[in-house]
């Protein structure tokens, strides 16, 4: 048996080292996470299309929504101080009462 298994181990070892290739020409090439950058560095076919309005400056657009959104979170801020330090004051409070 153990002859057997000896004549065995060098034709698995022979077909595992056989590579699946369908063309023995094909170069090895290993996989890894470039491969789909190389193909965004391929050449491009198309022109760059010219757009005008691109070019034109954009007027900031200031409204009272903004105004308003702006003050509800300075009022946002604000309860937030005061609760932060109502806490303060409690945990405070705690630990002298621990002493």
């Amino acid at each position: 048996m153990k002859k057997f298994a000896l004549a065995i181990v060098p034709a698995v070892f022979a077909l595992a080292a056989c590579g699946s290739t369908e063309d023995a020409s094909v170069d090895a090439e290993a996989d890894t996470v470039e491969m789909p950058a190389d193909e965004a560095l391929e050449p491009v076919a198309e022109e760059p299309v010219d757009a005008p309005a691109a070019a034109e400056p954009v007027a900031a657009d200031t409204s009272a929504s903004d105004a308003a959104a702006a003050a509800s979170a300075d009022e946002a801020a604000e309860a937030a101080a005061a609760a932060a330090a109502d806490v303060a004051a409690e945990a405070a409070a705690a630990a002298e009462a621990a002493q």
